[in-house]
Formats: C-alpha cells, sequence, structure tokens
C-alpha cells in the first residue's frame, strides 16, 4: 500500500474544502455550486452542518479512567484509512505512537458503513456498556447523532494541545460545538471510478454506470447521502438546497430500477472495493482516496473523477464512546495525530484531506509528488464541483433513510 489520501493545512484553496466539511452533520461527502458561491471556507463549512446539540437522551454514565494503568486504547476505523507497511504488516505511526508514549494500540478495520455500525453497537451505547472500544471513526451526520443521544464522552481538551493544529473553519461544527465532543479524521469525496482496461470509454457522470456494457458489474455505496447525493445531482438537484421528497423518490426510482434489473451488482460500504480487486465490479459510486490506494497496490488499473454534475463532499470524526474507560490513552492518541508531520504521513497513505494545519509543508519533505495530487490537495476548481448534502431534520432522516434502505434491501 502507498502513503496516500489528503489534507488541509494552510493553504487558502484546501482551507476552504475543510470549511465546507464542518458545516455538514450528514455522510461524508459534498457541494458544487458552493464553491462557486461560498468560496473554500464556505464550502468546507457546509459539511459540517447538521442541526444543533441536543440533549442527552441517554442516561448519565459513570466510568472509571484506567488509563494510568491500563496503556492501551482500542481503535475501530474504516479500511484502509490509516498508514500501513505491507512488507511488515504493520502500521508505522501506530508504532511510532507505542514507541513515543508506551500506549499499544488495538486497531480494527472494523466500519464497513455508518448504519451498519451503528447498529451493532447502538443498543450497548443505549445501555451505558463499553462496546470494547475507546476511539471510534464515524461520518459527520451519524457523529452528531450519536452525541446528541449522550453516546459520548467529552474531551479533555487539555489532553490535546496539538488540536490547535486543527484547520480554524473545522473548529467549530453545528454537530458538535467547539468541539466537546469530536475531532476531525479525515475529509473526502464521493464520485465515480471505473476500471480502465475493461471500459475504456471511462464515465462522466452517474448515469453513465447505466451502460449496458456494464450489467452486474456496478456498485453503490451503503451511505445514503453519497449515492442518493450523486443520483440527485445527475437529475440536476441542487443537493445543498430546499429539494424535497418529490426530487429524492425521483432518484431513489433510478437506484431501485437499476437494482432490480441487475444493472448494479451491490450496494455495499467499504466493502466494495474487493469487488474492484476482484473484477466482479468494473465501476461504481465510490470513495476518493480507496482508489489511489487501490491503484498503487493494483498496478494503477481504475480512473477516479468528480461526475460532471457534481460529487459530495464528507468528514469523518474520531470520539470516545460514552462507556470507554480509556479515554485519557484516547485522547493521547488523538493529540499525536494531530502533530503535522504524523498527519502528513497519514495523508501521503490515505489520500483524503488531512485536517491539520503545517500538513502540507510536511508532505513536501515526505513525497514532493503528493503536493499538487487534486485529490490530496484541491484547487478552487475542483471544490467547485464538490456539493454538500444537506441538513435532514429528524422527520426527513427518519423517512427518508427508510426509503433509501429498502430500496437497496437493507
Amino acid at each position: 500500500m502507498s502513503p496516500q489520501r489528503r489534507q488541509l493545512p494552510e493553504d487558502p484553496q484546501i482551507r476552504a474544502l475543510v470549511q465546507a466539511m464542518s458545516q455538514r452533520s450528514m455522510s461524508r461527502r459534498g457541494v458544487l455550486g458552493a464553491a462557486g458561491a461560498l468560496g473554500l471556507g464556505g464550502l468546507l463549512a457546509a459539511c459540517g452542518t447538521g442541526g444543533k446539540s441536543a440533549g442527552s437522551s441517554a442516561s448519565a454514565v459513570s466510568v472509571k479512567d484506567v488509563s494510568a494503568t491500563d496503556p492501551t486504547v482500542n481503535w475501530a476505523n474504516w479500511t484502509l484509512y490509516l498508514d500501513y507497511d505491507e512488507k511488515s504488516k504493520t502500521y508505522p505511526t501506530l508504532d511510532q505512537f507505542k514507541e513515543k508514549t508506551g500506549i499499544s494500540v488495538s486497531y480494527v478495520e472494523d466500519i464497513d458503513g455508518n448504519d451498519t455500525y451503528y447498529g451493532k453497537v447502538q443498543g450497548q451505547l443505549k445501555a451505558g456498556q463499553d462496546i470494547g472500544q475507546d476511539l471510534i471513526t464515524l461520518t459527520d451526520w451519524m457523529a452528531g447523532r450519536i452525541i446528541r443521544q449522550g453516546y459520548t464522552q467529552e474531551l479533555d481538551h487539555a489532553n490535546i494541545p496539538n488540536l490547535a493544529n486543527l484547520l480554524p473553519d473545522l473548529k467549530d461544527v453545528d454537530f458538535d460545538p467547539g468541539r466537546k465532543n469530536s475531532v476531525t479524521w479525515q475529509t473526502g469525496y464521493a464520485g465515480i471510478a471505473w476500471n480502465k482496461k475493461k471500459f475504456p470509454k471511462g464515465l462522466k457522470n452517474v448515469s453513465d454506470l447505466w451502460d449496458p456494457a456494464l450489467k452486474g458489474r456496478v456498485t453503490v455505496l451503503d451511505e445514503m447521502r453519497d449515492t442518493m447525493g450523486l443520483l440527485m445531482l445527475d437529475r440536476g438537484v441542487d443537493i445543498t438546497g430546499q429539494w424535497g421528497e418529490s426530487e429524492f423518490g425521483t432518484a431513489l426510482d433510478d437506484l431501485r430500477k437499476n437494482i432490480g434489473n441487475g444493472q448494479i451488482r451491490q450496494v455495499k460500504g467499504n466493502s466494495y472495493k474487493s469487488d474492484f480487486i476482484s473484477g466482479d465490479a468494473i465501476a461504481g459510486i465510490v470513495w476518493s482516496g480507496d482508489i489511489v490506494q487501490m491503484n498503487f497496490e493494483n498496478d494503477d488499473q481504475w480512473e477516479f473523477a468528480i461526475p460532471e454534475a457534481g460529487g459530495t463532499l464528507w468528514s469523518d470524526n474520531l470520539m470516545v464512546p460514552v462507556a470507554s474507560p480509556r479515554k485519557a490513552n484516547a485522547e493521547k492518541l488523538m493529540n499525536f495525530y494531530y502533530e503535522p508531520k504524523v498527519a502528513a504521513e497519514v495523508a501521503a497513505y490515505v489520500n483524503f484531506i488531512c485536517p491539520v494545519l503545517g500538513a502540507k509543508e510536511e508532505m513536501e519533505k515526505i513525497d514532493p509528488s503528493l503536493v499538487d495530487n487534486p485529490l490530496i490537495f484541491p484547487t478552487e476548481e475542483d471544490l467547485s464541483h464538490a456539493h454538500v448534502f444537506r441538513a435532514l431534520d429528524a422527520e426527513e432522516e427518519t423517512t427518508l433513510g427508510s426509503e433509501f434502505q429498502s430500496a437497496i434491501g437493507a
């Protein structure tokens, strides 16, 4: 695997992208007209929007922190989302963290989708039980949900001094004012990708996925805001604006049709990558950094593009579950990954937008070829095609979410 995904330091263009993320609390992707109307800053600001923090619905949980006597931390993350050394089968930055702090990290790629992961742990979180993880990584909209429900612990910023390196526009998001319960991990796009040899004509828009030559070889994401966001954009809907059930329903009909007729092979979370690698899937709706990493390990087989009609923008966040007994250790890990050099190492591998100031300068030392990579350091033009899926109210989230889950057979 390679060092790749992206970052947003002091570069004004990158900061703008980060801003958009801080305004939306929906999913991981977004804003087309927003970049032009709001500029980079406005675009990033839009990503964290998901409504004000509501009061906790979970019972108060009293947890004794055993960090001082138990030098471990358990972290659940998405796949291909941390620097990895294929030869040693280790995560270099986690090794550095242990050497620096004496704290061992049990790291699992246990999150395939926000809804599926929430479904696995929601019962324990509601009961105030330890889910076995001290850090979890979820997208804005889901992060906002579990914070509102009281399923996370408030962070002690004194233990995270490097939080000062968080991009300014991400320091105060609607779903977590003041970053009391979360810190940004990475941000990125949802777009389209295809196998260059098996489908040389390529793709320009989501509707190109319905080409008969791709029948049964297409995957789409089970993240509603990404898949539906792209489908709605393809139909000319401004997903940042005041669309309603009619626009959503029309795009959902497109999804149902292409699942029903076999055009779409499967609707998946992060595991869609296995279908691309095996060759079972030739094209699909994907997340940007994943394709860069897959290409590094599989002879540059795929091309990623933001559709001409627009892509989505998102942000993922680190949080400490309500009953974790090692919050202080988790905070030390957060602090470690906000060191610019460490953040650059991760960004060089994962190729998503990094939220740490100073990481771009460090990237110059690690791999100068990545500094001008538009998937890592987007330009104003790149961002003009990224759209933030607007915030949903509680009723919309329930209704539209149920309709989407029904359509994909979940």
